[in-house]
C-alpha cells in the first residue's frame, strides 16, 4: 500500500506519522495522482499545530507535482500520463499517491521539473497575487518584503525587480542578506541588529514604501505600518510570529490614511479561471528566466517531521521539497 504523512492530534513535529493509506479509484471529477515531489510551506505548520483547524485524523500539505495515473468518468481535460501540479486544498499533499479534484490541477510545462513544480506553486502563485493583484507593483515603486530570503521572499524579490521596483527586504543573518541581494533585493536589512522601520525611512529619504508584504505578523505589523508612505498598503499574508492582535483602526488615519488587508491564495485562486491565469503567469516568469525556482533543501517524505523542525528554526532558505 502507498504511504502518507498523517497526524491524529495537533502539536509539534513529532505528531507527524508515516503511515500506510488506502487510495481508491478516482471519483467522477477526480484524478489519482502519483506524486514525484511535495512542497513544504509554513502554512503546513499552522495546520499541524492547530492554528488552522483540520478534522482529525488528517493528512497535511497543500502543494505537489506528479503524474496522472487514472481519471474519473467526468474528467475531460486530463489523461493518464499528464504532468500536473497544484497548490491548495484539500489537505493531504504529503503522500506518495493521492486523489485530487481535477479542477484544482494545472498542467506542468515540459520545461519545468516535478521538483520545480512542487516548489513553486504555492509560493509562486502567492508572489503573483501579491505583486499583480493585492497591490499592482509599478516601475519605480519601492516595496518592503519581510523574510526576503524565504521561499516567497526570494520569488517576490526577483519578480518585483523584473517589474522595475526597488526592493527592500528583512532577513535574519548576513548569509541570508547576501542570498536576498543576489535575487534582486536592493537593500537587505538584518533585523536582528537593525531597526527595519528606521532603515526603510533612510533608504526612502523619509518617504516610506508603497506596500509592505508581511508574513511575520504579531512581531512586525506596527513597524510595517510605520514603513508606509501615505495611502500605502500593508498586506499581511502570514503570521509566522503569531496573529496580529486587535488594534485601533484609527491608527491607520493618523499614520497617513493607510490600507491593510489579510489576503489568502485560496481566495485569489478559488475560481478555476483565476487559478489557471495565476499559474500561467507564474510559469511564464519562470520559463523566461526572470524568476528562478531554486530547491535548496530536499528531504525524504517520511522525514517530514525533521523538515518541519528545520523550517520553524529558520534554517531553510528558498524552497524545500519532500520526495516520496
Amino acid at each position: 500500500m502507498p504511504h502518507a504523512i498523517r497526524f491524529h492530534q495537533p502539536g509539534g513535529p513529532e505528531v507527524l506519522k508515516w503511515q500506510e493509506v488506502a487510495v481508491g479509484d478516482p471519483g467522477p471529477k477526480e484524478v489519482r495522482l502519483r506524486q514525484h515531489a511535495v512542497g513544504l510551506n509554513y502554512i503546513d505548520v499552522y495546520y499541524r499545530t492547530g492554528a488552522y483547524p483540520a478534522p482529525l485524523p488528517s493528512g497535511i500539505g497543500l502543494e505537489g507535482a506528479g503524474e496522472v495515473e487514472a481519471i474519473g468518468a467526468e474528467v475531460s481535460d486530463l489523461k493518464p500520463g499528464d504532468r500536473v501540479a497544484y497548490a491548495g486544498g484539500p489537505l493531504g499533499a504529503y503522500a506518495a499517491t493521492r486523489l485530487m479534484p481535477a479542477d484544482r490541477l494545472v498542467k506542468l510545462p515540459d520545461a519545468l521539473s516535478f521538483e520545480q513544480g512542487a516548489a513553486m506553486m504555492l509560493q509562486g502563485m502567492t508572489a503573483q497575487y501579491l505583486l499583480r493583484r493585492t497591490y499592482r507593483v509599478q516601475p519605480g515603486d519601492t516595496i518592503l518584503i519581510h523574510a526576503a530570503a524565504g521561499g516567497v521572499g526570494l520569488l517576490v524579490c526577483q519578480w518585483a525587480k523584473a517589474l522595475g521596483a526597488k526592493v527592500i527586504g528583512t532577513v535574519g543573518s548576513d548569509e541570508k542578506a547576501a542570498l536576498a541581494k543576489a535575487h534582486g533585493c536592493d537593500h537587505p536589512i538584518v533585523y536582528t541588529r537593525e531597526k527595519f522601520a528606521e532603515r526603510v525611512k533612510e533608504f526612502t529619504v523619509g518617504e516610506g514604501v508603497a506596500v509592505v508584504y508581511d508574513s511575520i505578523g504579531k512581531d512586525t505589523y506596527m513597524d510595517s505600518l510605520a514603513c508606509l508612505r501615505p495611502f500605502g498598503l500593508l498586506a499581511l499574508f502570514g503570521a509566522a510570529s503569531g496573529p496580529v492582535p486587535p488594534f485601533d483602526l484609527g491608527l491607520l488615519a493618523k499614520m497617513g490614511s493607510l490600507f491593510i488587508t489579510r489576503p489568502t491564495l485560496f481566495t485569489y485562486t478559488a475560481k478555476r479561471s483565476d487559478l489557471v491565469q495565476t499559474a500561467e503567469e507564474l510559469f511564464g516568469m519562470v520559463t523566461s528566466g526572470k524568476v528562478k525556482i531554486e530547491v535548496n533543501q530536499r528531504y525524504a517524505l517520511k522525514d517530514a517531521a525533521q523538515a518541519h523542525i528545520d523550517l520553524e528554526a529558520r534554517k531553510t532558505t528558498g524552497s524545500t521539497v519532500l520526495l516520496p
